[in-house]
């Protein structure tokens, strides 16, 4: 670690790291599953500067207020209130000082461009640009494995989102014009081919500004009920048990609802994976089905949609898609659709009449594509 005796003489650092949009695998990370992620070009930049008070500043572009904390009161429930945004930039500094990393005092300056609560980890961009900025600026040396540790620990440990791993991995790993076949039992991380353009295809994105909060218990409940399953099934997690299983370990769970999770966990894997086949070659129009079918899973299986997003799957399909869904946690959040670039116009021209016709929020639709990782800007 570099020497922090004075911080006055430290050079500032910029990182910025993307949100995400998973292509599939929803849910399925905490099951040592796998996943399908890819970086966006909404992201977060942070930048650490040194501070000669024993203090960590936060401040965002987005908020009205710094948030100051003491190095000594830095630890989890610190932040209550209208302050527990930074959080998730604090996270980061306070697991760096729980590996025995001195800290210094050190002002954090963020600014986002990722919608917030929509569902493509606007968390997770906020903690991968600070933690590869404040790897940068003190000098620790991590890599980008550790870097995913330390924003895995910051949401999970110091916020309390359960979420499992995924969105940090994106964040970190992204690469341009490929998605991440993520293991998420050994955090491997395979580049898959993902060239939108090449393909004459568009990735719609529809905001559909219904509420998402990963911590008020819903995304916690569904964690519990596969770990359950999973004990009650006699495996490590859901991960282990194959789409030739599912028979069988539907005969064995006594409850309909431990049985509608585990099938969802055990069929996404096998879609996850099968998508990936299909996009080595070069297939990417033939994701499509796999992408309507995890759906109706979360859907039905999952229980995690919401009026609002399953209208907007429903007319994008009406409207050409290849391939639509829901994308991120659930309850709300953002659907992506695999379209023509002209169908994705007229999609999201119909999606916003839809919702107009049902008094629903004025929904915001963009397209993406995938793009790099954290990277230093300066």
């Amino acid at each position: 670690m570099a020497s922090t005796s004075e911080p006055a003489e430290q050079v500032e650092s910029t990182w910025r790291a993307p949100g995400r949009v998973n292509l599939i695998g929803e849910h399925t990370d905490y099951n040592d599953g796998f996943c399908l992620p890819m970086a966006i070009p909404q992201g977060c930049t942070a930048t650490v500067s040194p501070l000669a008070e024993p203090v960590l500043e936060v401040v965002s572009a987005q908020r009205d207020a710094p948030v100051e904390i003491a190095l000594a009161d830095l630890r989890p429930g610190v932040l209550t209130g209208a302050d527990e945004w930074a959080g998730y930039a604090a996270g980061v500094a306070w697991a760096i000082a729980e590996r025995g990393h001195q800290l210094p005092g050190l002002s954090i300056s963020v600014d986002g461009d990722v919608p917030p609560g929509a569902g493509l980890s606007s968390s997770a961009a906020l903690e991968c640009s600070v933690a590869a900025a404040l790897n940068d600026q003190l000098g620790l040396g991590l890599d980008r494995p550790e870097l995913v540790a330390l924003a895995r620990q910051a949401e999970n440990d110091f916020v309390g989102a359960p979420t499992g791993g995924m969105d940090q991995l994106a964040s970190i790993f992204g690469e341009r014009g490929r998605v991440l076949l993520c293991d998420m039992r050994t955090l491997a991380v395979e580049p898959v081919p993902f060239d939108l353009e090449a393909a004459g295809l568009t990735l719609l994105v529809i905001d559909t500004k219904a509420p998402h909060q990963l911590t008020d218990g819903l995304y916690g409940e569904r964690r519990a009920a596969c770990e359950e399953a999973a004990r009650l099934l006699g495996v490590p997690a859901l991960r282990d048990l194959s789409l030739e299983e599912l028979g069988e370990a539907m005969d064995r769970l006594p409850d309909e609802t431990l049985r509608k999770r585990a099938r969802h966990v055990i069929t996404e894997n096998d879609r996850t994976l099968a998508c990936a086949d299909l996009l080595r070659t070069g297939q990417l129009r033939q994701i499509g089905p796999l992408l309507t079918a995890s759906h109706a899973s979360m859907r039905d299986d999952f229980e995690i949609t919401v009026p609002e997003v399953d209208l907007a799957v429903e007319v994008l399909l009406a409207f050409g898609a290849f391939g639509a869904r829901m994308t991120g946690g659930g309850f709300g959040g953002c659907v992506i659709g695999l379209m023509e670039p002209a169908q994705a116009r007229a999609g999201a021209l119909a999606v916003a009449a839809a919702y107009a016709g049902r008094d629903y929020v004025e929904p915001v639709s963009f397209s993406v594509t995938a793009e790099a990782g954290a990277h230093r800007l300066t």
